[in-house]
């Protein structure tokens, strides 16, 4: 009986075979894209250095001469218009008098005092204590340690200054973020409003906030925590909406049904069960203000980015290396910290039934380690001796020196193998194709730019590319916008070809994972401006040397994001590709890799606004274009409306890039689905 019925079943369950046109939407593509490239070369040929618009580096263009008028009527203006009287000037006041105090209580000496009131013996222990308190004993001691170094560099001084920055910006941007987050989390339709706003702040590069910023708020710490905090801030709502929306149904109907109010229900439930996650944005948010806080040395922020900046501009390797330690020290020990407080906000809400006798010794030892941390500040505020970090104890110096001696060893014995790998890349790939976006007419680049979007993206994208480009031409800056361009492309594909090998190694072997992945979460952790130093000594400044450092910024992040693809193709459909004879390399290319494109999709997005963010970043270490205009806006006065349209130039190149790139990734997804 069962098997006379059983034949027609499958039959019938049979799902339709997909129609013959989806299936070949994905070669047609290929098709079409050969087709531009083919077009786009010949056409290039033909039109090679027409209408390229170049602009020589002191010329200005009617917009750029127009910000400059903008700029000096404002600065005229400035201590007599009722808007800044009353908005603007009192906004730089407040928070310049927040930071000031900040840099007062652990940086700047006090007038007619000499010294910080808390001094470096005291803030020492304030950080150990506050480690132990937020998270455990071993980041108690690596912060510690880590703060204990600054003053052995002899960058204390400047290390507070840019932890003042950070806190000041970290804790504006907390007391909007949060609410802001919880409010998102809790409305959809707020959510809704504020999801596109967060992803056009998000894609920004950190250069684009400081030109509009100065406009309004001058140079100085003011506009420094302004641009940080409104940096930093996304993260926060973001991660903190998630949390809120990641809470369990059945929790809020739990609580409904007891009588809890909207209030007693975010108290009770939500906040305790998100705690967790928001602590993972606030962990995010001060790791992004580390970051700008130290870009902002451009607009006169103090702190170590200040430090960096002047020694790059004067490649002096050894002193940028001491800085950009002292960053990375400051980086590694927050994120450690936030990192162990969400853990233990983790473990807390695992055992809130009771508490472990390991937790009631805790407290005691607390309440000592407090007496002491207490101790040590009222040394700090009445002797010397603990307020002056000692100038003997200085080995600052013979860090830089040492830095030097490596470097000028490295360029003496393996400068042929340097210089020769960058002449060479520069020659083979750089310049040629630099040359064929830079020398092609601007209406063959648009043409080219929206057939793509046609191709890989939808109408939507294409609208928004069309409008990038228009844009783009009226800021008067084509010709830098497609050397910049051509920079981000040759770093993305270099980029995107390692983390496709490293993210299926990865993906397919845990013990890579298990070895590999702390070097990437340690890479996440550096702020951009500390990739450049040693790649400036080794290649000294030039486009090569900030593609380089571009590529070392953006590949941990797409590593990941393969990985994670590659891992989340089913078990069973390798195991079934594995038993019909295929091979390794066929498992890979026929089966996984295409069951990642959504996951391959989105790390060339990310890959794209991590390396644009940093090729600006390199024009301060000769990568021309973009970078350089906003860098020269800042210190030539003339130049101010070029680098203002440059940074609206590079916010146009970074939406334009992601908008095709997130269309792809939904197209990609649909065809997949």
């Amino acid at each position: 009986m069962t098997t006379t019925v059983a034949p027609p079943a499958p039959a019938k369950a049979e799902p339709p075979r997909p129609p013959a046109p989806k299936a070949e939407r994905g070669p047609r593509r290929w098709v079409a894209a050969i087709v531009i490239v083919v077009a786009w070369l010949v056409l290039f040929v033909i039109f090679r250095g027409r209408a390229t618009l170049e602009l020589a580096p002191a010329q200005l263009t009617g917009l750029h001469r127009w910000f400059n008028e903008v700029n000096d009527a404002i600065g005229a203006s400035r201590n007599s218009n009722p808007i800044f009287l009353y908005f603007f000037n009192e906004i730089r006041l407040v928070i310049d008098n927040f930071v000031t105090g900040i840099q007062y209580l652990i940086a700047q000496p006090i007038p007619g005092r000499g010294v910080p009131l808390i001094g470096w013996v005291g803030v020492v222990a304030l950080a150990g204590y506050t480690a132990w308190v937020f998270g455990n004993v071993r980041v108690a001691v690596l912060a510690t340690v880590g703060f204990f170094f600054f003053g052995l560099q002899g960058l204390w001084e400047e290390s507070m200054d840019t932890l003042a920055l950070v806190a000041a910006s970290v804790i504006i941007a907390l007391l909007i973020g949060i609410p802001l987050g919880i409010w998102a989390g809790m409305s959809r339709r707020v959510n809704r409003i504020i999801t596109p706003v967060l992803d056009f702040m998000q894609i920004m590069p950190t250069f684009v906030y400081l030109a509009p910023l100065t406009l309004f708020f001058l140079i100085g710490p003011a506009s420094a925590t302004i641009a940080t905090l409104i940096y930093a801030m996304p993260p926060a709502i973001r991660i903190t909406a998630h949390a809120i929306n990641s809470v369990p149904g059945n929790s809020r109907e739990a609580a409904d049904s007891l009588g809890a109010t909207r209030g007693q229900t975010l108290v009770k439930v939500l906040l305790p069960m998100a705690k967790r996650t928001i602590v993972v944005g606030i962990n995010q948010c001060i790791m992004a203000a580390l970051a700008m806080v130290t870009i902002c040395a451009l607009i006169d922020a103090p702190g170590l980015g200040k430090t960096v900046i002047k020694a790059l501009q004067t490649l002096d390797v050894g002193t940028a290396f001491n800085a950009g330690l002292a960053i990375v020290i400051m980086a590694i020990v927050l994120d450690r910290v936030t990192t162990a407080a969400g853990d233990r906000a983790e473990r807390q809400l695992r055992h809130s039934g009771g508490r472990s006798p390991a937790a009631r010794l805790r407290r005691p030892l607390l309440i000592g380690g407090g007496v002491v941390t207490a101790v040590c500040v009222y040394l700090s505020y009445t002797y010397v001796w603990a307020a002056e970090f000692p100038v003997d104890w200085n080995i600052g110096p013979w860090i830089s020196r040492t830095t030097t001696d490596i470097t000028l060893w490295i360029q003496d014995n393996f400068s042929v193998i340097t210089n020769d790998l960058r002449d060479w890349v520069t020659r083979a790939i750089l310049n040629p194709f630099e040359a064929l976006l830079t020398e092609s007419p601007w209406w063959l680049m648009c043409a080219v730019i929206i057939a793509f979007a046609v191709v890989i993206g939808d109408l939507r994208a294409t609208a928004v590319t069309a409008i990038c480009l228009a844009l783009l031409l009226g800021t008067g800056l084509w010709h830098d916008s497609m050397t910049t361009l051509a920079s981000t492309l040759v770093a993305t594909v270099v980029v995107m070809v390692v983390g496709v090998l490293m993210g299926v190694w990865m993906g397919r072997s845990r013990r890579a994972d298990r070895v590999i992945r702390p070097v990437l979460d340690a890479a996440q952790v550096m702020p951009p401006f500390v990739y450049l130093v040693p790649f400036v000594a080794l290649f000294g400044p030039s486009r090569f040397t900030a593609i380089v450092a571009a590529f070392v910024y953006a590949a941990p992040i797409v590593i990941k994001i393969v990985t994670d693809g590659i891992r989340g193709v089913s078990a069973t459909t390798v195991e079934a590709a594995t038993a019909s004879g295929a091979g390794r390399w066929q498992t890979i290319s026929k089966v996984q890799l295409p069951m990642s494109s959504k996951s391959l999709t989105l790390a060339t997005n990310q890959g794209l606004i991590y390396v644009l963010s940093m090729v600006v970043v390199g024009g301060l270490v000769g990568a021309g274009a973009l970078g350089y205009d906003v860098v020269a806006g800042f210190s030539q006065g003339q130049l101010f409306g070029k680098g203002l349209a440059a940074g609206l130039a590079i916010v146009l190149l970074g939406i334009m890039l992601d908008r095709i790139t997130q269309a792809a990734a939904r197209r990609t997804g649909r065809t997949a689905g």
